[in-house]
């Protein structure tokens, strides 16, 4: 019998990737509970509002040419708020100007040289038609992205396009990012070709081959932030149970006490089995079976006692910090320039290092008052820590100083708004799908124990959702899902600029 046959499963944590494990278990007729430590449920996904208009506070798109997120959505009702970004068009700021983002690469790598013409240098672009006539170089089990880029086609590439595009993904450091895990199309396509610019020519004739249609990328009116809060709503309309507000302290395997009362405090009916006890707050439940979405240091702690080798490979999960600045304008005499926004390279020295043009990406924040524009920065990349200790009024001033640089806008905000996401990215240096199966193989050894989430195989909305729904078909004794999200992680792209 597998642990979702019958009985109870506790999910702990309350992030996207907890609600659309919950959500699915419910769809299999399982009894869930989940339990979540903060106040609210959603993770890094936040709505909130600024002058009356609702915004993003945490990520502001998903993907849409992966199934998971979409699909989730509109199983939550949703389906009919799903919106395109109204512009695909965004730019670079680099080397004194703002630059049109280029086209024709695969996350900053191009397939020409002249596909980056505009971005470069004269003596970048010419370093890049050098590629073809390299020797090949070996991509081994893995390599970090800036380190193999730009030994094939020079450090310009790198520091002016891959950089921001990574950063915007990860807030990472190219030269750390595991090229396996953050861009794996990429690193299979190298696997078989001479030359980089050849891979990913090849690549991108096979997605026009594909024929995908569609916009790449699709946000929810009233911000993707809504999503975890329509999931939450679908999953107790299903009979599900959300606690937040309870922080779980402790899990343990135990035999249940066959003189205790079957279904009291979740624990399994029909006699004895081995199951989990959970601390939860002031309350100690019983499961039959427990999902932990939690980021890699919470599990850690969680996992110690039960999965020691896993804890101690998700202990060493680092995680980059940022924080987002949202700032509301009057429309009256405010000119911006056109597009979604713009990428800042961390070479250029600006603290920014993305800016959303919030109501030009998406009509139904234009929509919510005419009368006025929402813009967005963000700064903290992993290592720094001196920006991000400022205090929230610095931050809006640094914002406010590097937006008049980039476009001359000079006018007073109405309104301010600066969230902080501590740690709020896992980062993928290389070696990062190792440690992912090592830990999957350390917690697939313990009866009725998956886990799930941004840790894994992806940070984006359908990578949290896609290990999610692994986790629950792991219970059920399906590691199909789980083997193929271990060997093939789901690529999370730039959503545009400031994601």
């Amino acid at each position: 019998m597998s642990a979702t046959d019958t009985g109870q499963v506790v999910v702990v944590g309350a992030g996207i990737a907890g609600l659309a494990a919950a959500h699915r278990l419910l769809e299999r007729g399982v009894r869930v509970t989940v339990l979540e430590a903060a106040d609210r449920v959603g993770g890094k996904l936040l709505p909130g509002e600024i002058a009356g208009v609702r915004v993003d506070l945490g990520a502001e798109s998903m993907l849409a040419r992966r199934p998971e997120a979409v699909a989730l959505a509109r199983e939550a009702g949703l389906g009919d708020r799903l919106r395109p970004p109204s512009t695909a068009t965004a730019s670079i700021w680099t080397r004194g100007a703002l630059r049109p983002m280029p086209k024709g690469h695969v996350m900053g790598v191009p397939g020409t040289a002249a596909a980056l013409s505009g971005v470069l240098s004269e003596e970048g672009l010419a370093r890049i038609g050098r590629d073809a006539d390299l020797p090949r170089t070996e991509v081994g089990d893995d390599v970090a992205v800036g380190e193999y880029v730009a030994g094939r086609l020079g450090r310009e590439v790198v520091d002016r396009l891959v950089e921001p595009l990574l950063g915007g993904v990860y807030a990472g450091d190219a030269y750390r990012i595991s090229m396996r895990s953050a861009v794996p199309q990429l690193y299979q396509a190298a696997r078989t070709h001479d030359s980089l610019t050849e891979a990913v020519r090849d690549i991108q004739a096979k997605a026009a081959a594909a024929r995908q249609t569609g916009p790449v990328f699709t946000g929810i009116e009233g911000g993707v932030g809504t999503l975890p809060l329509a999931v939450a709503a679908s999953v107790r309309a299903r009979g599900g149970e959300i606690v937040t507000g309870t922080p779980v302290t402790e899990l343990r395997r135990v035999a249940p006490d066959p003189a205790r009362e079957p279904g009291r405090d979740g624990s399994p009916a029909g006699g004895p089995r081995t199951g989990w006890r959970i601390v939860a707050g002031d309350r100690v439940r019983y499961a039959d079976a427990v999902i932990v979405a939690v980021p890699a240091p919470v599990a850690a702690r969680l996992l110690r006692a039960e999965a020691p080798a896993a804890a101690a490979e998700l202990a060493a999960v680092e995680y980059a910090s940022m924080a987002l600045i949202t700032l509301a304008y009057r429309r009256a005499g405010l000119a911006l320039p056109e597009g979604s926004g713009f990428l800042v390279p961390p070479v250029d020295g600006r603290t920014i290092k993305a800016a959303t043009f919030a109501s030009q990406k998406w009509g139904w924040i234009a929509d919510e008052d005419p009368d006025v524009v929402v813009l967005r920065t963000s700064v903290g990349r992993y290592g720094e820590t001196e920006v991000l200790g400022r205090a929230d009024d610095d931050l809006v001033g640094v914002s406010r100083h590097d937006l008049r640089e980039a476009t001359g806008l000079d006018a007073a905000p109405l309104a301010a708004r600066v969230t902080r996401w501590t740690d709020g990215l896992p980062q993928y240096p290389v070696g990062h799908h190792a440690r992912v199966a090592r830990v999957r193989a350390h917690v697939a050894a313990v009866p009725g124990l998956a886990v799930c989430g941004a840790p894994y195989d992806g940070v984006g909305i359908p990578a949290c959702v896609a290990s999610a729904y692994a986790a629950v078909d792991q219970l059920g004794g399906d590691l199909t899902a789980v083997r193929e999200l271990t060997a093939h992680p789901v690529q999370s792209l730039h959503g545009g600029a400031g994601e």
